[in-house]
């Protein structure tokens, strides 16, 4: 173990808040591994990035000696987590959840050490709880205290509907701390009122409150919402070299520093030292293509990122995309935008008509990769570099 004072700073780097600090540091001070707590629910069947800033801090306890506990929801992804939800979600059946739960399994231990890692499923205890036990346990909270939750506070005011089994989430995600016994629990900041439910049922139990680490949303590669397959603007941890590779290099630069503080696995002092560089005149460009090889050589491996390096340099830099770059941003529609309309719109062409006659003559790219459907719509937030004939780029935000 090593002292708190570096353990803590450690634990603290790109985290949102702490709740309390200083219990969680009188807990470090004790000089015993921690139990650290955070759970997956399995509603879909691959991780992202997003996925991972959390995996990420479980590994920095892991390497301070801590216990980390990967807790999949089996039992509430067939409740559905209503964070962030305007409307109730769809439940998953427990052969989706538990189909997906196999992939979370052998994903997961790309980041985390397999040999020091408890993967546990909160089947086994909300199984044994039982019709009884989730009544007794649903008279621990009042309705009033739940919808002092956002999301709910805010539907209800809407008048849209809330159905009674989203109210048990957040108590069944309180019961698994219980149920653990841990310590600290992490999560994201959209779950705020569930990692405190842990501490209340906690001591109602009897047991120390657990500490609450919430981390920051990863932003999608729009750099407006938060990553999410639903709305496409994600880097899947299971996608190619290649699209890993070019999925960074589209992010803005700005963007860019968020991805190397929540992601990247080199030091504070490292990272500020990059950001030295691009102040002092290095382009920003090659600081990114740094960031894209770490992570691929994450999920896949060095021989993989360098491969994809290389051919990144064969399908944009040889094909002189300008360091000056042209950057628009533009206003995505509601039914979003027809390629060639976007087109038009970025002044790449000057016609919808020369926008199809160039399709045809696979003259148009997104990202380097040929657009071949004239029909094409972009329908989602999104940042790709649009490029026609030889010359013409453009980096245009959709938002």
């Amino acid at each position: 173990m090593t002292d708190w004072q570096t353990a803590f700073a450690e634990i603290q780097r790109g985290s949102d808040e702490i709740l309390l600090e200083q219990e969680l540091i009188d807990k470090l001070k004790l000089g015993k591994p921690l139990k650290i707590k955070a759970g997956f629910d399995p509603t879909a069947p691959d991780l992202h990035l997003g996925h991972t800033v959390l995996i990420n801090k479980l590994r920095t306890f892991q390497k301070l000696g801590h216990e980390v506990i990967f807790l999949i929801g089996d039992f509430t992804g067939m409740i559905g987590d209503p964070t962030g939800k305007n409307v109730t979600r769809k439940p998953l059946t427990k052969e989706q959840v538990l189909a997906n739960a196999e992939t979370y399994k052998e994903q997961v231990f790309k980041i985390l050490d397999k040999e020091k890692t408890t993967v546990r499923f909160n089947s086994e205890w909300m199984d044994e709880l039982g019709a009884a036990g989730m009544i007794k346990l649903a008279a621990n909270q009042t309705v009033a205290r739940m919808l002092e939750r956002d999301d709910f506070k805010k539907r209800y005011a809407n008048g849209q509907p809330i159905a009674i089994h989203e109210f048990l989430y957040p108590l069944a995600q309180g019961w698994d701390s219980v149920a653990l016994e841990s310590d600290v629990e992490l999560g994201g900041t959209d779950q705020r009122f569930n990692l405190l439910m842990g501490r209340e049922l906690q001591k109602s139990e009897g047991q120390t409150p657990q500490t609450v680490l919430m981390m920051p949303l990863l932003e999608g590669l729009d750099g407006v919402q938060k990553m999410s397959k639903s709305l496409e603007n994600y880097i899947g941890i299971t996608d190619s070299p290649n699209e890993m590779f070019g999925k960074v290099m589209s992010i803005s630069d700005e963007l860019m520093w968020r991805y190397y503080d929540l992601l990247s696995f080199h030091s504070i002092e490292h990272i500020a030292g990059l950001k030295s560089q691009v102040e002092q005149g290095a382009n920003p460009r090659d600081i990114k293509i740094l960031l894209a090889k770490e992570i691929i050589e994450r999920f896949h491996d060095n021989k993989a990122a360098e491969k994809a390096h290389q051919d990144f340099i064969q399908r944009f830099q040889k094909n002189a995309i300008p360091d000056d770059l042209p950057e628009l941003s533009i206003a995505l529609p509601e039914d979003g935008f027809a390629i060639g309309n976007l087109l038009k719109e970025a002044e790449l062409v000057a016609s919808t008509s020369e926008a199809m006659r160039m399709i045809k003559q696979g003259a148009v790219k997104i990202n380097g990769d040929k657009v071949t459907d004239n029909k094409l719509v972009i329908d989602s937030p999104s940042e790709a570099v649009y490029q026609v004939g030889k010359r013409k780029f453009a980096k245009i935000t959709l938002s």
